[in-house]
């Protein structure tokens, strides 16, 4: 069970595991579920989520059929996804023992807490939020349905609901190297898990990229005026995808860091999870001194420093890239250009609704749901 944390490489994993999987059957790793999205929502129904009650039959039962299809199997099964981190103690015992006979270990991945927080505000806000970075992260959730919290960021804190279900030593922690190539950490998993990388090719993986601090407090901002964007699907591809992955973060932008409290809280959580760790006879790979938050910092602003005249740049840019694409997209539906029809003015605005779909084609990213 690879259970995350968030934003430490998970997408970059789960993009290679899901192209490759028949090569990794061939190799003994079993990769259950009809889709990758079966793993989504396997962890909503092990995390209880209330809205698993009412979803279609294919995501209610997701659980299920990847429990019956690793019973089937033999070999190595591989379940992939960062909301996984989440559950409760008690859903870790509950998914152990669905899991039964089999023999279960956990993969953690993790990075340090400073860069984990400032990239998970980021992805909230790539999901609809709209909590400024001051107040984000302020208390740590009680409920199994919130992700971007500490509740799935402080690596602590997720060890010890897990280890209740699943002992030290079968716990797998995979420190992120900041400095290492990008490939360094699928070797790395591979290693934990079990088979060989070779032949396996990295073309298809993607970077899930930062956007800068002027496109973060804008995408923030835009997100407070939306309405109707309540479903999984359209903060995936209109949200995510084609506004902040494909529109802000082309961009580029300055980096920034947190208020100075909230980095020295980063920096404490970051030193009570390396001694967790040195505790118990968890199986650490790579050096512990990577998920600690360096003492000396490079200067950078906070997002509260951005001004509206920054934040107007950086949307009459925004405006003008989405322009294009409503006319390219106009353009590729055979819409004639001197049309002047009554209708003229409706199909418009339907092209500019659809926008998204550009992305559509493209992206097979599941984990957005969050």
């Amino acid at each position: 069970m690879h259970i995350g944390l968030p934003k430490t490489a998970t997408s970059y994993l789960q993009t290679i595991i899901w192209a490759h999987r028949d090569t990794l059957r061939e190799r003994g790793v079993v990769v259950p579920g009809r889709e990758r999205r079966d793993h989504l929502w396997a962890s909503r129904t092990v995390r209880e989520e209330r809205k698993q009650e009412r979803a279609p039959e294919p995501q209610r039962t997701a659980w299920d059929r990847v429990c019956r299809e690793l019973a089937d199997t033999s070999g190595t099964g591989l379940v992939s996804h960062e909301f996984f981190a989440a559950a409760s103690a008690a859903q870790a015992r509950a998914m152990v023992a669905a899991l039964a006979p089999a023999e279960v270990h956990l993969v953690v991945t993790a990075r340090e807490p400073l860069g984990l927080f400032a990239a998970s505000w980021q992805e909230s806000l790539k999901n609809g939020a709209t909590t400024a970075l001051p107040d984000y992260g302020r208390t740590v959730s009680r409920r199994p349905s919130d992700i971007w919290n500490w509740r799935t960021l402080d690596l602590g804190l997720v060890l010890r609901r897990w280890t209740e279900a699943v002992p030290p030593e079968r716990v797998h922690v995979l420190a992120l190297d900041p400095t290492a190539p990008r490939e360094d950490v699928w070797h790395r998993f591979a290693g934990i898990v079990g088979f060989d990388t070779h032949g396996i090719d990295l073309a298809a993986s993607f970077p899930n990229s930062s956007m800068g601090v002027a496109q973060a407090e804008t995408l923030r901002r835009i997100n407070a005026r939306l309405d109707g964007f309540g479903s999984a699907f359209d903060r995936g591809v209109y949200l995510r995808t084609y506004l902040a992955d494909e529109r802000l973060v082309p961009q580029g932008g300055e980096r920034f860091w947190p208020e100075p409290d909230q980095v020295a809280d980063c920096r404490e959580r970051g030193r009570a999870s390396v001694e967790y760790l040195r505790s118990a006879a968890f199986d650490v790979v790579g050096d512990l001194d990577d998920l600690l938050v360096p003492d000396e910092l490079d200067e950078r602003r906070v997002p509260a420093s951005v001004t509206d005249a920054e934040v107007a740049a950086v949307a009459v840019d925004l405006v003008a890239s989405m322009l294009d694409d409503v006319r390219s997209l106009r353009q590729r539906r055979g819409a004639g250009a001197g049309d002047d029809s009554p209708g003229r003015l409706a199909r418009l605005r339907g092209l500019a609704g659809r926008a998204g779909e550009w992305a559509r084609a493209r992206v097979s990213r599941d984990d957005r749901a969050g």
